[in-house]
């Protein structure tokens, strides 16, 4: 019995080997960088199948998620990740030389096409959020903590394949936020072009060695989009969104920081111990990101909201006396 079932899966383990490179092993350092990985026993083989198995099964996934080819997707970012420099170099050329030929001509109003921009952006980020959001659900209520921050089938899971993808390939036409801010003379804080510049590059990277902890760094950033993006979008179009929503996303965004750099954390940990497939240098990377953004994060928070309710508050008072 226990032989008709091993060969009733072996198709399905000879494809999973072939797509899951830590499971086979590595000769090409070139397009396995992170070293030679095998499953050493059974146990771990039939663990590994049975979850695989049970995934897919309870997942439902839309046909143009199960027929994504990540493989193709894996070799594109293998060869041209580093084209993620040249994009960030042209937009820093584009942004600051922009701010210099609009510096004394009048403003541009652009409302209709940020309200679309950014409303294509929100449908984006909630669809991307529902569907790795689900996939990431199922991980850890079945799976526990440590299998969610661990796993990298993420990138190859018929229901989450296309949108780690995606993701990735998203922040190079996320640059574009800025182009509206530089044509509509919006004042341009650091924050916001070295977010985006240090996002795309290690996405890129994170992708291209698909490293354990992506699954919860896409799904945080994927939810926390969705609600900027909407909020942007409402702006945009004129709504008055109350203040506290504005807090909100900022105290989202705080929050994501926080479990980003906890979740590289645990990723350094458990490295070793029950192979979290990582390297150090993506680890030192992504944690150094994550501190920068939580520092300027709350900066952003303390003189956006708190300060300014400070100054506000002593004004008041000063006109009563």
């Amino acid at each position: 019995m226990r032989l008709q079932l091993w060969l009733l899966l072996l198709p399905h383990i000879i494809i999973k080997l072939s797509r899951r490179r830590s499971f086979v092993p590595i000769t090409d350092p070139l397009r396995f960088p992170l070293g030679n990985t095998f499953i050493t026993s059974s146990s771990s083989a039939e663990h590994f199948i049975s979850f695989s198995l049970k995934m897919n099964e309870s997942l439902y996934a839309f046909d143009f998620e199960r027929q994504f080819d990540q493989r193709v997707a894996y070799e594109w970012f293998q060869h041209n990740w580093g084209s993620a420099f040249v994009l960030s170099g042209a937009y820093a050329a584009v942004i600051f030389l922009g701010r210099a030929f609009m510096k004394d001509r009048q403003k541009l109003d652009l409302r209709t096409p940020l309200v679309l921009w950014s409303l294509c952006l929100a449908l984006f980020s909630i669809m991307g959020a529902t569907r790795t959001g689900w996939y990431m659900f199922n991980m850890v209520t079945s799976h526990g903590l440590q299998e969610s921050v661990c796993d990298t089938e993420f990138y190859s899971a018929p229901i989450s394949k296309f949108w780690a993808f995606a993701f990735a390939l998203s922040k190079a036409p996320e640059l574009g936020d800025t182009v509206f801010i530089v044509l509509r003379k919006q004042r341009l804080i650091f924050l916001h072009w070295y977010h985006h510049i240090t996002v795309l590059l290690y996405s890129w990277y994170s992708y291209r060695d698909q490293v354990a902890g992506g699954g919860w760094f896409m799904t945080m950033n994927y939810s926390v989009h969705a609600f900027m993006y909407s909020y942007y979008t409402a702006r945009a179009a004129g709504a008055r969104v109350p203040r506290p929503f504005a807090m909100l996303i900022t105290l989202m965004q705080i929050t994501q920081m926080i479990v980003g750099l906890s979740v590289l954390g645990l990723v350094y940990l458990w490295k070793h111990d029950v192979h979290c497939i990582s390297t150090m240098h993506n680890i030192v990377f992504g944690s150094l990101m994550y501190l920068s953004y939580l520092l300027l994060f709350c900066v952003f928070f303390y003189q956006s909201y708190l300060k300014r309710s400070g100054d506000g508050e002593d004004k008041k008072r000063a006109k009563r006396e």
